[in-house]
């Protein structure tokens, strides 16, 4: 224990020497540039003043820029070691590894241009191309590695535990959810994501945002509600999953958001979410991953089965003269046959039978005749509604 505190107590002090080292070090780099920088000065300007204090005031110069540069440096390590501690290690060697595959790229293809016989004022050409491909191919190798990261590392380490579980149809691994705009307002795309519903990276398109921007500044007070509801909703996502949420900046050609999102799933191979059913139908026609939302609501909905009986309150008549509406907790429609009477009264009812839809679900009742009304016939504010199977339904003892 005592050399454990030990330790933790001196890590400060050791990062306060380093700190200080590095200001020593860019000190003394800016004043010696200084120093033997009086040379590059034109001779002329040298014998009309005194070289000595020229040489003193060029190091005090460059003893400050060194000052300046050891601050600016300190601060931009500190930050960098920030985030490694905190960084996950997979994400951190595959961004280590689509960096060094993008400056890899770079550099074979800047072969042929430094090969080129340049001379005077084209020899610029090298430096500049240099400079150009080797910043863009590595932020474009760091930003494929953010969304792609685990399935590089797996061709790095095939014979992972999770490779070979991928391999062998054990394990699917988990693709980049697309976020449609209407799953955005809608909300639950939140608990979705929270309860981990939603595995791998999501992703947020440019155009998506956009549209979401369009709607906010819209002078349609519904229109300018949802935009900023959603718009609130991704800054939320982004605070509470920094690193699994990407904005795709890519711009697609396209007639409007739903094309280019099509093109976002197709490019990136990933899941669309979307609360759309037409959007989910055209995602399937080409052969894409989706998930629609509504089908998962409806599929996570409790099952009824013909001859379960319940308790529920008529409120509504139904298209037929004798027909009643009532509603099950979760939403679903119950079409109760012969219930027109008994609107406003809670009946026990009796399920015959129940039409899925790909936008929704209805269930179909009647009367239970053999029961007595709830309450009277009267909605009782204490009466609980009551589900009760026939088919497994315990036999009483008289029955026995």
């Amino acid at each position: 224990m005592m050399h454990a505190a030990f330790k933790r107590g001196e890590q400060p002090g050791s990062n306060t020497m380093v700190e200080a080292l590095i200001l020593i070090l860019f000190l003394i780099s800016g004043s010696a540039t200084g120093w033997m920088g009086v040379h590059l000065l034109p001779q002329e300007l040298l014998d009309d003043v005194n070289a000595q204090w020229v040489r003193l005031g060029l190091t005090a110069t460059g003893a400050g820029i060194g000052i300046v540069a050891g601050l600016v440096f300190r601060r931009l390590r500190q930050q960098l070691m920030q985030q490694v501690r905190t960084m996950p290690t997979d994400l951190l060697v595959s961004r280590a590894v689509g960096l060094i595959l993008g400056l890899l790229v770079a550099n074979l293809l800047l072969a042929p241009i430094l090969l080129l016989p340049l001379a005077g004022a084209s020899s610029l050409v090298k430096p500049l191309a240099a400079i150009l491909s080797n910043g863009f191919f590595g932020v474009l190798g760091y930003n494929l590695a953010e969304v792609h990261g685990r399935t590089l590392l797996r061709l790095f380490n095939p014979t992972s535990t999770e490779a070979l579980l991928v391999a062998d149809g054990v394990l699917t691994p988990a693709t980049a959810k697309i976020l449609d705009t209407s799953v955005i307002i809608d909300g639950r795309i939140r608990g979705m994501i929270g309860c981990g519903l939603l595995e791998g990276k999501v992703i947020v398109a440019q155009t998506v945002i956009d549209e979401m921007q369009q709607l906010s500044d819209s002078n349609n007070l519904e229109k300018r509600g949802k935009g900023r509801r959603g718009l609130k909703l991704l800054n939320e996502l982004r605070e509470a999953y920094e690193r699994r949420l990407v904005i795709n900046t890519t711009r697609y050609d396209g007639a409007g958001t739903d094309d280019r999102l099509l093109q976002l799933t197709e490019d990136t191979g990933g899941t669309l979410v979307t609360a759309d059913f037409n959007l989910a139908q055209v995602a399937r026609l080409k052969s894409l991953k989706v998930m629609n939302l509504s089908e998962l609501v409806i599929a996570l909905r409790p099952e009824v089965q013909p001859g379960d009986e319940l308790n529920l309150k008529i409120v509504r008549e139904g298209k037929e003269d004798h027909q009643g509406v009532a509603y099950l907790e979760d939403g679903t429609m119950v079409v109760v046959e012969n219930a027109r009477s008994a609107i406003g009264e809670r009946r026990p009812i009796v399920i015959t039978g129940a039409l899925q839809n790909p936008s929704g679900r209805m269930v179909f009742a009647r009367l239970n005749k053999d029961s007595a009304p709830v309450g009277g016939g009267k909605e009782s504010r204490n009466a609980q509604p009551a589900r009760k199977s026939k088919n497994n339904e315990r036999p009483t003892p008289e029955s026995r």
